[in-house]
């Protein structure tokens, strides 16, 4: 999976990073390196606590899509 991360110089130093396409995922870092270590991070713990969240009925019909 790919996904597009944005990086901004913050006003203190360093850099934030965002995921656009994941609603408030969120990083930083002291510098560019450190700011995608930590937002990948961040999209990793954003995408298992999707997975964690499935609720299944027995009549329940899984397809996957790709986008």
């Amino acid at each position: 999976m790919r996904i597009t991360v944005v990086l901004e110089p913050s006003e203190e130093g360093g850099y934030t990073a965002i995921a656009p396409s994941l609603p408030g995922c969120i990083s930083e870092g002291n510098n560019k390196e450190e700011a995608l270590k930590n937002i990948k991070e961040a999209i990793e713990l954003y995408l298992e606590s999707v997975e964690d969240d499935r609720v299944f009925t027995e009549n329940s019909e899984i397809v996957e899509l790709a986008v």
